[in-house]
């Protein structure tokens, strides 16, 4: 097979973000079309959070160095702090420190014909570019969804920092990654002379295997009075704003219309716990909703399938982002609500696959006209269903091969190139 080096800030034994299953289950499917992965990750030291749980899961075929890597606000404070240039682009930025010369050592050892970095750890691209530049080597920076926009990141410094950083791989990098189409018209229309060639678009996904030993979930509807619904995973306080649905839940209490008895709403690993407990209680619907730890992975996967329902949020500032659980929701086969503006990618998917109910984030008054409705269907079983060949498209292997025909393309074209140098030289001579 023909070796590529993937620099990837996010892989097993990281736990706790849900970029971690990109690069895993790329770095699993991409044996099948011909690429080998030697995986440029971070010392395990620099996660905030670690577990031992999809350790098992790295493929034997990958190749995987731990580069020495430090978290500038745990291990370089002093007091708390730390000085601010020491967290640009961001608080690994000692990872480049070890990646870099690592990656060149792994370099001369396999030659890869090609060089893949991925977002959202900003450094992972100042290593791309990096390794880029001393081996000529092509370069797909994954970028997933956008490093900047206007606004963000809000401070100034890490802005400036990203905007230098996306500015040298929209100039260098081979070929741009989205999940979502309406990021990669982003990027074309910020820079023009971006070619629409070098932009594609691979969405996240899941992964068969992650599903095939769940128990069949089986819904409570109809047998218990009381429904769950449950959101899986961070719930950001400004892009996934809960609260006009927390409103929207504490207005159909107080009108009788849901109660403890009948809904129970489960945020597990929402990731603002302390913040979200006092609003709940000071809007009285504590009992209704609960928030719950985190938990690995798979189990996730089965309280999933154990629910009546998913709940999925996603504001209008990220209609060009699409959440990657929204296709392990998809996968499951459970009714979606999903909290979401209805001219984003996250609802234009749903829309396609169907299985949805399709409320605004923002709308408080439109969540507490139609969730009594949502309900009722679930209890009714009237509620519908995902189209699975639809949902089939998104599963990983499928993009794994996407991704791997971008490679052979660039890789093909380098040796191209070399041939064409070699028989200019033979002609020279």
């Amino acid at each position: 097979m023909t070796a590529v080096l993937m620099v990837a800030f996010h892989y097993p034994p990281c736990f706790g973000s849900s970029g971690i299953q990109r690069t895993l289950k790329l770095s699993r499917y991409l044996p099948d079309y011909g690429w080998c992965p030697i995986v440029l990750t971070a010392h395990p030291r620099a996660y905030a959070q670690t577990a031992s749980g999809q350790l098992a899961d790295i493929p034997p075929t990958a190749h995987v160095a731990r580069a020495f890597a430090l978290d500038t606000s745990r291990h370089l404070a002093i007091r708390g702090s730390s000085l601010r240039v020491m967290s640009l682009p961001d608080r690994w930025v000692s990872w480049a420190l070890g990646a870099i010369p690592t990656g060149l050592r792994l370099i001369r050892r396999y030659r890869p014909a090609v060089l893949w970095s991925t977002y959202p750890i900003a450094t992972a691209h100042l290593i791309g570019l990096a390794l880029h530049r001393a081996s000529g080597l092509p370069w797909i920076a994954d970028f997933r969804d956008s490093m900047t926009e206007p606004g963000y990141p809000r401070d100034r410094l890490s802005r400036m920092s990203y905007l230098a950083i996306e500015r040298q791989a929209v100039k260098h990098a081979a070929r741009l990654v989205f999940t979502a189409p309406s990021a990669r018209r982003m990027y074309l229309e910020r820079y023009p002379a971006l070619s629409p060639e070098r932009c594609l678009v691979i969405s996240n996904g899941y992964d068969e295997s992650d599903f095939a030993h769940l128990r069949p979930g089986s819904s409570r509807a109809g047998t218990s009075k009381r429904l769950r619904v449950l959101h899986a995973g961070v719930i950001y306080p400004e892009e996934r704003d809960p609260v006009p649905f927390f409103r929207a839940l504490a207005g159909l209490k107080r009108d009788g219309q849901v109660g403890a008895e009948t809904l129970l709403v489960e945020l597990r690993a929402s990731g603002s716990e302390e913040e979200y407990g006092r609003l709940l209680a000071s809007l009285g619907i504590s009992d209704i909703v609960h928030l719950l730890p985190a938990i690995p992975y798979r189990q996730i996967l089965q309280e999933c399938s154990d629910a009546d329902a998913l709940l999925l949020l996603q504001g209008p500032s990220c209609n060009h982002q699409i959440p990657a659980k929204l296709y392990e929701y998809l996968r499951v086969g459970r009714p979606i609500l999903a909290l979401a503006d209805a001219s984003g990618d996250t609802a234009a998917v749903l829309a396609e696959s169907g299985g949805a109910t399709i409320i605004d984030l923002l709308d408080e008054q439109a969540i507490r006209r139609e969730l009594p409705g949502f309900l009722q269907r679930l209890r009714t079983h009237t509620h519908s269903k995902a189209n699975p060949l639809v949902v089939n498209h998104h599963a990983r292997h499928v993009q794994a091969q996407s991704l791997a025909a971008c490679f052979s393309t660039l890789a093909a074209s380098r040796h191209r190139g070399s041939q064409s140098d070699l028989r200019s030289a033979d002609r020279s001579t």
